[in-house]
């Protein structure tokens, strides 16, 4: 790591075991472990590894993490709730160790990670404070010289000398960050307990950053709160489900989760929408094959609503209830007006499909970027056979999909189709003619 990278993260990688149930803990390992006896069939192995196996899933808080932070850099972490923003706070600061890759951290860590983590609640606010120095390696002296400036910082008064249980949750976050920022830290790590703060006390905290930073200290922040990374933070790296999908300026990152933002809410609105007051569609054909369900995929995740130019995969499902011999599967979007705005299908692709009675296929229709503009949109389907759906149509199934497209991280752009522009500039020395 160069003297100028403060912190380098690389294929950071946490993985939590989740049991099926209480019971599946305790034979889970005992079937693995029988399974690995070298005196067994090998189908006996199998059997009971894939019994264990079933008995657990792995769940990724983080995968595959990387990114460096440069020395006087200020970062912030933002994602949904759930991405692995505090995963990955508690690993950097070394509370929590990785299952699998490196962090690398150069100089003194003052952390503030979970609300009065460190502080025993039977000790005074006075006792944690010495007990928390202690541990972050100041001396006697140094405790005495700097419990003045902790003790001012933190303004809770005569509860200095109470038990920490009693304080209520903004005394502790108080007190928490007062400790953490006796002496100027070379990275300060700061988790979303200052959100629990008053706006005073909010206030003090981002001057006191601010000062680190002309200092020289490299911060690493997370919250919520857009306008505080736009002011504290020179870029952001932005986590969701564990994975970095956006390491920026602090601008464009917040962007792209504002795009993710309005996803999930479009995503919730429209399934919700649709179990209250149901679908009117129209449908019909001889029923030779019908079709099963119509579903849309954003990066391997069921989605009712997807960000411009995202890639996406169109999954139909169909059953044949006779022999077909040249079945052609079709999709056509439309927009909220009902113009046709794209439709293709699989004779026109070059896929002969041949289906015996009682077989059932499921066909994706891949997408690599679905640049159509903000809106809503529908998809109809259609089973059939040769190029249209005119002679031997067995199911046509009108809006069987409604989708809501987001903005993404495109500059703004007006109609039903987003396409990629590159803009320069030159000076025209030759004279205009009127």
């Amino acid at each position: 790591m160069s003297s100028e990278t403060v912190i380098e993260v690389e294929k950071l990688s946490k993985v939590y075991t989740i049991w099926s149930s209480p019971v599946a803990r305790l034979h889970g390992p005992l079937l693995g472990r029988i399974g690995q006896l070298p005196f067994l069939p090998s189908g006996a192995r199998q059997f009971f590894k894939r019994l264990s196996h079933e008995s657990f899933r792995n769940f990724y808080a983080l995968n595959n993490v990387s990114f460096k932070v440069r020395k006087g850099e200020s970062v912030g972490i933002i994602g949904l709730n759930g991405s692995g923003k505090s995963t990955l706070l508690q690993i950097i600061a070394g509370t929590l160790e990785p299952t699998d890759g490196n962090v690398q951290v150069n100089g003194r860590v003052a952390a503030l990670l979970e609300l009065g983590s460190g502080f025993n609640p039977e000790f005074t606010g006075r006792e944690n404070v010495i007990l928390n120095a202690t541990i972050l390696g100041l001396r006697p002296a140094e405790i005495e010289e700097k419990f003045p400036i902790i003790e001012n910082f933190a303004e809770i008064g005569d509860f200095m000398d109470q038990p920490v249980k009693t304080y209520s949750s903004g005394m502790q976050v108080r007190l928490s960050y007062s400790v953490a920022t006796a002496m100027v830290p070379d990275v300060l790590i700061v988790d979303e307990a200052l959100s629990v703060g008053d706006a005073y006390f909010q206030h003090k905290c981002f001057a006191q950053m601010r000062k680190f930073r002309e200092q020289g200290t490299t911060l690493l922040f997370v919250s919520h709160d857009p306008a505080a990374v736009k002011s504290l933070c020179d870029r952001a790296v932005l986590l969701d489900a564990g994975v970095v999908v956006r390491d920026d300026t602090a601008d464009a990152a917040l962007d792209y989760y504002n795009a993710i933002i309005a996803k999930q809410a479009a995503d919730h609105m429209i399934r919700e929408s649709e179990a209250l007051t149901g679908r009117t569609v129209t449908r019909f054909g001889t029923r030779a094959a019908t079709i099963q369900s119509v579903e849309l995929y954003d990066r391997g995740n069921p989605a009712r609503a997807v960000r411009v130019g995202a890639p996406v995969v169109f999954r139909v499902r169909l059953k044949a209830n006779e022999p077909i011999a040249d079945l052609t599967v079709g999709v056509l979007l439309r927009d909220r007006l009902g113009n046709d705005v794209f439709g293709t299908n699989t004779h026109h692709m070059g896929l002969d499909l041949e289906i015996a009675a009682g077989n059932a296929i499921a066909v994706d229709f891949e997408v690599p970027a679905l640049n159509l503009g903000v809106g809503h949109y529908s998809v109809s389907v259609a089973l059939h056979s040769g190029a249209a759906h005119a002679e031997n149509n067995y199911d046509w199934w009108d809006r069987a999909l409604v989708f809501q497209v987001v903005p993404g991280s495109q500059p703004p752009f007006v109609g039903t189709c987003c396409l990629p522009v590159n803009v320069s500039w030159r000076e025209d020395k030759q004279p205009t003619k009127v």
